[in-house]
């Protein structure tokens, strides 16, 4: 897949373009439909499928107070894209300058000037331009004026909304069955493993300590049942504590940490993308560490079962 950015040209810029507009954060069903009607549209007209996404969500140069955390970070967004089959993805970078130009000025350079678009695919309630101030309506004239053809895709799956803003209020709900649902697929933090302070190895059961991408939005405190693609592209079940530890601390930062069962090797500096299936419980104080520490092997033995129902293993799950 083509990634271009602000300056870079592209290979396939001789050809025409079908177009999907949108920022894709969590790549849910509704950004799935989208694509899907790209590439549909690519293949009838011999064009480029093509994607236009923007990098920092808008939201976070617009209002930085009110923007919401993301559900991936923006190699994650662009790894699902291509393995939807997309051809090409043009990275806008959004900023002030992008922010204060029109809808009518955007559609000139961005689709008809540098995409040649010959269709453009966009949610129903797509909003772009100078203050918001571009619509599907306004999109559909720019159209007729520029020889483009636009498709709004619906925002529903039957009484279920499809957005971000849904997946987000799940994870923070703890309902992970509901951001699944929307996503399609499971919830996935990436993280690099860093160095802890060997709590649960002294349990007996080590962890793997994620260090996240700034502003990504982390599941309601708990233990999660799921699993982790390891360094060499293998899922193993994954035991996971989002907390803060109330155990042994008053006021703990919150840490994500991953109990990867059976694996033994060092994970150190790795990138590891750890799927969450289904929470287990709530963060919780035992009367002593004897109890803690049943409660974990319980917690385990909870997530290979977990583990062991995909067919397939994780990968079922995720891809």
């Amino acid at each position: 897949m083509i990634v271009l950015r602000d300056g870079e040209s592209s290979a396939l810029s001789g050809r025409s373009a079908v177009v999907g507009i949108g920022v894709f954060d969590g790549l849910h069903l509704g950004h799935q439909k989208v694509i899907g009607q790209v590439l549909r549209l690519a293949e009838l007209r011999g064009a480029v499928a093509t994607i236009v996404t923007f990098d920092p969500h808008p939201a976070w140069v617009l209002a930085p107070e009110r923007a919401p955390l993301l559900l991936g970070t923006l190699d994650q967004r662009l790894e699902g894209i291509e393995a939807l089959g997309v051809e090409q993805v043009r990275i806008l970078t959004f900023d002030q300058h992008l922010a204060s130009e029109s809808a009518t000025d955007f559609v000139e350079r961005v689709l008809v000037d540098e995409m040649r678009a010959k269709d453009v695919v966009v949610g129903q309630d797509f909003r772009f331009g100078h203050e918001r101030t571009g619509d599907v309506a306004l999109l559909e004239g720019e159209g007729r004026r520029h020889g483009f053809d636009v498709v709004a895709e619906p925002i529903h799956g039957g009484a279920t909304r499809w957005s971000s803003t849904v997946v987000r209020q799940a994870l923070l709900d703890a309902d992970i069955e509901q951001a699944n649902a929307t996503l399609g697929r499971p919830f996935a933090l990436r993280g690099t493993v860093v160095h802890g302070d060997a709590r649960g190895g002294d349990l007996g059961f080590p962890t793997a300590n994620l260090e996240l991408a700034p502003r990504q939005l982390v599941p309601r405190t708990g233990i999660y049942a799921g699993a982790v693609r390891l360094p060499d592209r293998t899922w193993w079940p994954a035991a996971i504590s989002i907390g803060t530890r109330p155990q042994f601390y008053d006021d703990g930062a919150l840490l994500v940490e991953v109990h990867v069962p059976g694996f033994t090797g060092d994970l150190y500096a790795a990138s590891l993308d750890v799927a969450f299936a289904a929470r287990l419980r709530g963060e919780m104080t035992f009367p002593g560490v004897p109890q803690l520490v049943t409660q974990i092997d319980l917690d385990v033995g909870q997530t290979i079962e977990i583990f062991k129902k995909f067919s397939n293993g994780a990968s079922a799950l995720l891809e």
